[in-house]
């Protein structure tokens, strides 16, 4: 991620793709200014970035996010840019600090680079630039990959976390002191109809839930004995989908895993907290 460039080099990137078309390089037409380090360590320990994740970082600069993974959090990743100068500086870092194995960086357009490897992906760009990503981000990332955007929202996405801090290095790239992190997750696909086995207790018969989502919002009713009752509370995070049932005077609490068109998980009862597995399958 290009964790600090200037407003002119990120509008370049964005209006050259949207202009000039895909067949022509974007142009650089901006100063690169470092932002401050305290935020690159941030944003990762925000992330929980460790040994296990591999980070791409979108508009990588001089590396430093992909560096910092590396070596200070044991993670791989790679980083690309537009700025030749920029990514051989970032690949001459990453030899001398002894870590090329496990951070490189390539000249690449953001909007065609392959991120599906990605378990944590990172950006510095601008609110155009970021939502015309956003359908990029849902069809190449894994559910539970976890985004993090600096300064600027994913419009209609909900975030995991955000943070918002002062400090003085930033009057130079954008006018004010104001920092701001976003922490996002890949929402699991959850919508349309699935077929669930409940508890004999709660359904002797399979049971139909019909769900809608928006991005990470999700809303629904489950078809019980031939009456449809509302899904209350529910919450979809990366894989990880809960929701509450009212049935004859008790409270389900349903939490289970989303592995593509299956559900496993278990329900309990809020009242005696006893657990039962469920299951759907679309």
């Amino acid at each position: 991620m290009k964790t600090s460039f200037s407003l002119l080099t990120a509008a370049a990137f964005s209006l050259s793709t949207s202009l000039y078309g895909a067949e022509k390089q974007p142009v650089n037409a901006g100063p690169y200014v470092p932002s401050p380090t305290s935020v690159v360590a941030d944003m990762l320990t925000l992330a929980q970035v460790g040994p296990k994740d591999f980070v791409i970082d979108l508009g990588s600069g001089d590396g430093r996010i992909v560096l910092t993974a590396a070596k200070v959090f044991g993670a791989r990743g790679f980083g690309v840019d537009i700025n030749e100068k920029l990514v051989k500086e970032a690949n001459e870092a990453a030899r001398l600090q002894g870590i090329s194995d496990r951070a490189s960086f390539s000249i690449q357009d953001l909007f065609k680079t392959d991120i599906s490897k990605a378990t944590v992906l990172t950006m510095y760009l601008l609110p155009n630039t970021v939502n015309m990503l956003k359908d990029k981000l849902l069809a190449e990332l894994h559910p539970g990959t976890r985004i993090l955007s600096h300064d600027y929202p994913l419009s209609g996405w909900i975030p995991e976390k955000y943070v918002q801090m002062d400090l003085e290095d930033k009057v130079a790239i954008s006018g004010v002191t104001t920092t701001l992190i976003y922490l996002y997750m890949v929402p699991a696909r959850t919508e349309g109809t699935w077929n669930a086995r409940l508890p004999p207790s709660l359904s002797r018969e399979p049971v139909r839930l019909t769900l809608k989502q928006q991005i990470t919002r999700v809303s629904g009713a489950a078809r019980i004995g031939g009456k449809d009752v509302l899904l209350e509370e529910a919450k979809l995070r990366g894989e990880r989908f809960s929701f509450r049932l009212p049935l004859d005077g008790k409270t389900w609490d349903f939490t289970g895993t989303v592995k593509g068109n299956a559900i496993e998980g278990s329900v309990a009862d809020v009242g005696s907290g006893s657990k039962f597995p469920w299951s759907a399958t679309k």
